[in-house]
């Protein structure tokens, strides 16, 4: 793991199944949606982890599992060495000092009839604290440090940009002192120019504050600046895993493979061929048996479509769930094969 080596976060078999029921007056099960399957990963202190797929892929859904604002069907999340997910509510509120989230969409997760300096602090008085100049002066300090004047505390949502609304939802998850933050497409809404103020911003306050973050996203060129590591996933599981330069310079997965090909090329005299694939994401209701992905794979075969690889490690801190992963030769980012 890097940058540090000691374990923030520790994830194994997380899995959620949300239930589809039938029925007026008395309701049964009649399916599930897997909308995450068994999924693991560790996150360093000081360490970004970028999670990158599809939309629909559960890249979310594991965020809030993570943080336990969803309740999982199976597996474990380790904070600082205990189970999230056995804590009782008093204990559970507590360590939620630790870890926080940036919402996705600066709009709707303010909340407009309150002033900024209420929201800001709310994190802090669920906590107990007690309203005072001394919270003041910390919502003001907060602000500040992300970028805004002290002065915006009495305005409310609407009169500001959605970079700068994301700004103070990113003062908000500050406010409790966190460790660990997730940021749920924290970017995705806003931008390009202000996307990249925003990404700066977290990198400065990860350097300040010793932060580490969960970096969900879809701009891959957005997840490969900020991240330490990377894991692709492809519905509801993690096809790959490793260094961000690694990943990039090397992917091995044939998913992985395709969603770097589709990344725009900025130099107009270099061609990148295209990985192009068939068909559409199969349903989380009834996902493809075996390997999810051998429904799109080129490289398929029968042993795809009966047995679900597991993930193995081909190179340190390398892995991935391929039955194939020997003799699929990893694509440069100019398409030349790498031998």
């Amino acid at each position: 793991m890097s940058p540090g080596s000691e374990t923030l976060l520790d994830v194994e078999g997380l899995t959620k199944h949300f239930p589809i029921t039938s029925g007026f007056m008395i309701q049964r099960q009649v399916a599930s949606v897997r909308a995450v399957d068994n999924v693991s990963f560790t996150i360093a202190r000081g360490e970004t982890l970028g999670l990158v797929g599809e939309s629909g892929c559960g890249k979310s859904t594991t965020g809030r599992l993570v943080l336990r604002l969803i309740e999982p069907t199976a597996g474990t999340v380790r904070f600082e060495g205990r189970n999230v997910l056995e804590l009782p509510p008093d204990e559970l509120r507590r360590m939620r000092q630790g870890m926080q989230i940036v919402f996705q969409d600066p709009y709707s997760s303010l909340n407009p009839r309150m002033m900024v300096e209420e929201i800001i602090l709310e994190p802090l008085y669920i906590q107990g604290a007690k309203r005072g100049p001394a919270m003041t002066q910390r919502a003001r300090k907060l602000l500040e440090t992300v970028g805004l004047s002290a002065s915006h505390i009495t305005r409310y949502p609407h009169e500001f940009s959605g970079g700068q609304r994301q700004r103070i939802g990113i003062a908000r998850a500050l406010a409790p002192q966190p460790k660990f933050i997730v940021c749920d497409e924290a970017v995705s809404a806003l931008d390009v120019s202000v996307q990249a103020q925003i990404v700066n911003l977290l990198q400065d306050l990860q350097e300040e504050f010793g932060l580490s973050y969960l970096f969900i996203a879809h701009d891959l060129a957005v997840v490969k600046h900020i991240s330490d590591r990377v894991a692709v996933m492809y519905l509801g599981k993690i096809v790959e895993q490793a260094a961000k330069h690694d990943l990039y310079a090397r992917p091995r997965h044939p998913y992985t493979q395709a969603l770097l090909s589709s990344i725009p090329v900025p130099n107009p005299k270099l061609r990148r061929p295209r990985v192009r694939l068939t068909g559409d994401v199969p349903s989380a209701i009834s996902p493809p048996s075996g390997c999810h992905f051998h429904t799109r794979c080129p490289h398929a075969t029968d042993l795809c479509k009966q047995q679900e690889p597991p993930m193995r490690e081909m190179a340190p801190g390398h892995a991935l769930a391929c039955h194939h992963a020997d003799r699929i030769a990893p694509v440069s980012p100019l398409g030349t094969q790498i031998r």
